[in-house]
């Protein structure tokens, strides 16, 4: 009776949804620009880190364009409540990936972490679906308390390489670092732009402990 009344919109087109659909239409999800580097075998998202940070394996669900469709769906998680959406894109991710042997080597997913205050703020962390449905399908641990944040910071999605690094420097720390001794991580982020993000929770947990890194997310800048 409520979806005669309040019936339920794709985040992308805002049209009605069927009853088989959840948040993204047929049309929308066929539509959205896939990277997906794992099939593809691109070195593309690998090459961001080349001499920075030593990463085995790196792929990204989509491409992300300022006002595209894939924007659309990323806003509507992270600003209106849209949490299935992460969900949604764990699970799409996550059953591509369990298929590849180099994934199957991974031991556990982490997520890059939001600070206190915005969690408080938002309510929850928009990669937490997306993280642990890949971590669902990949059938390992999912573990939250090992990157911290421990800085508040704006938005910095359009501003250069060079000024995130250095003012991503002491953003993170590491935590329970006996949880990742010895293991392949496998951290999980929204968009990737720079690299700057993953690079500095990267530098942290290579720090901590003997680790091996891959990353996997939503999107990418293209």
């Amino acid at each position: 009776m409520l979806n005669i009344f309040f019936p339920k919109l794709c985040r992308g087109c805002h049209k009605e949804l069927g009853a088989s659909e959840l948040e993204i239409c047929a049309v929308c999800r066929h539509e959205l620009p896939l990277a997906c580097f794992h099939a593809s075998g691109s070195d593309e998202m690998l090459q961001l880190f080349y001499g920075r940070v030593p990463v085995v394996n790196a792929t990204s669900l989509l491409y992300f364009k300022k006002n595209g469709l894939t924007q659309k769906f990323v806003h509507a998680l992270k600003y209106k409540k849209g949490k299935k959406i992460g969900l949604i894109f764990g699970a799409w991710l996550g059953e591509e990936l369990k298929g590849i042997e180099a994934y199957k080597e991974i031991d556990m997913v982490l997520p890059v972490p939001l600070h206190k205050k915005k969690l408080r703020e938002r309510g929850f962390n928009q990669v937490e679906g997306f993280g642990k449905e890949i971590a669902k399908a990949l059938e390992i641990p999912y573990v939250d308390d090992v990157l911290v944040k421990v800085t508040p910071t704006k938005s910095q999605v359009f501003k250069e390489r060079i000024s995130r690094i250095f003012s991503q420097e002491e953003v993170f720390t590491v935590q329970n670092a006996h949880k990742i001794a010895g293991k392949h991580l496998l951290i999980v982020d929204d968009i990737i732009t720079s690299g700057a993000t993953l690079e500095s929770c990267s530098l942290k947990l290579l720090k901590a402990a003997a680790v091996r890194l891959s990353f996997a997310t939503m999107a990418i800048t293209k």
